[in-house]
């Protein structure tokens, strides 16, 4: 959420900076309500302050024996009539300005390119050589269930499209790649942490889901909980109303989760295979870092989303999304493209963005300076760490062979037990 003070004193800044992800609001709807939160509450103060002076007058009186004045006591309860009112129409108007702040997306950073769609995204970089191949590349999809180790129709039988059953050495590759990112990850200083898949409101709305996502989210309508599109929400949601120390931050987790999502308006789109699921798996690295070093650290984040590819001996690229890309609460975002050689293109499979202290004013996530004691919003971090699923799909269709098996990547074998895996 945008500070609303910057509306105030930086209008041209605000319109410039979200003009760019090509976002117009009625700003002055929102400075005008802001406006009447300011005059309320110093009403309120002066009716207060009023009040105060009233009731000490009367317990003065009181005091010395005396009965106060029934117009005083009468003006005391109008007082307090007032006050409640004036209380009651200001939690309307703040009520009315946080859901306009709630629904605008992030200003994007000086460094973010700017354009209008994902066709205007700069490549930044172009990591490991395409895979040459003899013969025909096949589809992941085509290649899992000729395995044995991939079963959608059954998945289609259980649960509907857009799910996958794995089976035999499936399991076990899908497992080993999830045990590989936690332990490399954990030796780059992340602390891995396990968090639950049914999260609340707040939680959805302290990272930015809600109310501007709802539709996309799959939501239990009796508890009002929702399932995590990312680990990334109930992660970051770990420190919502806290104050950190200095000396504590840079702070690193990664932790693993199923995801769940209902991808609204992707129908028709990768209804094959294990690239656009309702369900996969996900190992998240998020941090929670100064203001001063958030930047350096986003670079640092996506430095080591790339060495579990470069591990795997992926091939792939990085994007840095211009600012009709972006995400709604990002302000910088890498994206990493993998190489597909079954469709003979380049597919993502980690976002890694820079939030800066748009979630940590939603989440009231703060810290102490250990300089000058005061309390400044951290900013928050986030990126893939990777896709499980969408790696498993990589794996396939870069290791596969003419004869149908698929070799195992080598700083996988000691997770899977094997070192390839042949057709039936």
């Amino acid at each position: 959420m945008l500070d609303i003070k910057l509306f105030r004193d930086n209008l041209d800044f605000v319109k410039e900076g979200l003009a760019k992800r090509g976002f117009t609001t009625d700003f002055d709807n929102l400075l005008n309500l802001d406006d009447q939160r300011r005059k309320i509450i110093l009403e309120i103060d002066q009716a207060r302050l009023k009040r105060n002076t009233d009731s000490e007058q009367i317990g003065k009186l009181k005091r010395e024996g005396k009965e106060p004045d029934a117009k005083l006591l009468q003006e005391l309860e109008q007082f307090r009539t007032r006050i409640q009112e004036k209380e009651r129409f200001l939690l309307t108007l703040e009520n009315q300005i946080e859901d306009i702040l709630l629904r605008i997306p992030n200003i994007p950073d000086e460094t973010t390119p700017v354009g209008k769609s994902d066709k205007d995204n700069v490549v930044v970089r172009t990591v490991g050589d395409i895979p040459q191949f003899s013969f025909k590349p096949k589809h992941h999809w085509e290649i899992g269930t000729k395995l044995g180790i991939l079963d959608f129709e059954t998945a289609s039988k259980i649960s509907g499209s857009r799910f996958a059953v794995l089976k035999n050495e499936g399991c076990a590759l899908e497992r080993a790649i999830i045990s590989f990112f936690l332990d490399t990850h954990k030796q780059k200083g992340y602390t891995e942490i396990m968090t639950p898949y049914l999260v609340n409101q707040a939680s959805m709305r302290g990272t930015g889901q809600l109310p501007k996502f709802e539709e996309e989210l799959f939501k239990c309508q009796e508890d009002k909980l929702y399932l995590i599109p990312t680990a990334e929400v109930s992660v970051t949601n770990i420190h919502r109303d806290e104050v950190l120390d200095e000396k504590d931050l840079t702070k690193k987790y990664v932790s693993y989760s199923a995801c769940f999502r209902r991808e609204a308006g992707s129908y028709g789109k990768d209804t094959k295979g294990l690239i656009r699921n309702h369900q996969f798996n996900k190992v998240e690295l998020v941090k929670f870092t100064k203001p001063e070093n958030s930047m350096a650290e986003l670079e640092a984040l996506t430095n080591d989303a790339e060495n579990v590819l470069q591990l795997l001996k992926i091939p792939y690229r990085v994007m840095a999304l211009c600012t009709g890309d972006i995400g709604f609460s990002s302000c910088k975002t890498y994206d990493l493209e993998a190489w597909m050689s079954g469709e003979n293109t380049y597919r993502e499979i980690s976002s890694c963005s820079n939030f800066k202290d748009f979630q940590a004013r939603r989440m009231n996530i703060k810290y102490k300076s250990a300089t000058s004691k005061k309390r400044e919003y951290v900013h928050t971090l986030n990126g893939s760490g990777v896709a499980v699923g969408r790696t498993f799909a990589t794996i396939l269709e870069n290791y596969q062979q003419e004869d149908g098996s698929v070799v195992i990547p080598e700083v996988l074998r000691k997770y899977t037990g094997f070192d390839i895996i042949k057709p039936k």
